[in-house]
């Protein structure tokens, strides 16, 4: 029980913030969940199709953010997949990219990054020059730091208003402790009724 408690404890040490993070929904929302993952995890893979479930019921009482957290011991190509998301971001198609690669779930391979960045319409010439220079590693390693001083350890690894989320993440788990969180929060949100 005190393990399990230790745990609910910790908390994300680097905040949202609509700077540096990829957010979906109002940055003024209730809820807040942080997603740390992995474009090559079959796990990430089904928390994919989950969060999408939840950002559809919540609508705007959700922001949502995504932070990069490739485990390359066990994916070695993990960490391009998340470079190549930060490329496609630098012409303002992240949401584009992560939805496609966790859509198509193949080998993050250089030569499948780049047809993935064509098949977005992305400017190739410019992809090409920046994934193969690493442009974006620092936004990358900074979400991978980020994460490790949060206690990530396994992808997903889930935060819901900066608290670390411990249980279960099917669509039904999940969404209760999304709901209860919003029923609890006691954060203002600007809306217009």
């Amino acid at each position: 029980m005190t393990k399990r408690k230790a745990a609910e404890n910790i908390k994300l040490t680097l905040p949202v913030s609509e700077s540096r993070d990829h957010i979906q929904g109002p940055v003024t929302a209730p809820i807040t969940l942080v997603e740390y993952g992995d474009y090559e995890c079959p796990y990430c893979a089904q928390a994919y199709m989950i969060t999408k479930e939840i950002q559809e019921r919540l609508g705007n009482k959700l922001c949502f953010a995504f932070r990069n957290f490739p485990l390359t011991k066990i994916r070695p190509h993990a960490y391009k997949a998340a470079i190549a998301a930060e490329t496609a971001a630098a012409q303002g198609q992240f949401w584009e990219m992560y939805d496609y690669l966790f859509k198509h779930g193949q080998v993050a391979s250089d030569d499948n990054l780049r047809r993935s960045a064509a098949n977005l319409g992305l400017n190739v010439a410019r992809f090409d020059r920046e994934f193969l220079d690493l442009t974006y590693s620092r936004h990358v390693d900074e979400d991978i730091q980020s994460g490790k001083s949060s206690g990530v350890k396994s992808t997903p690894t889930f935060f819901i208003n900066g608290d670390r989320y411990n249980g279960d993440w099917d669509l039904d788990s999940l969404l209760s402790a999304l709901d209860e969180e919003g029923v609890f929060s006691w954060r203002q949100t600007t809306s217009s009724i």
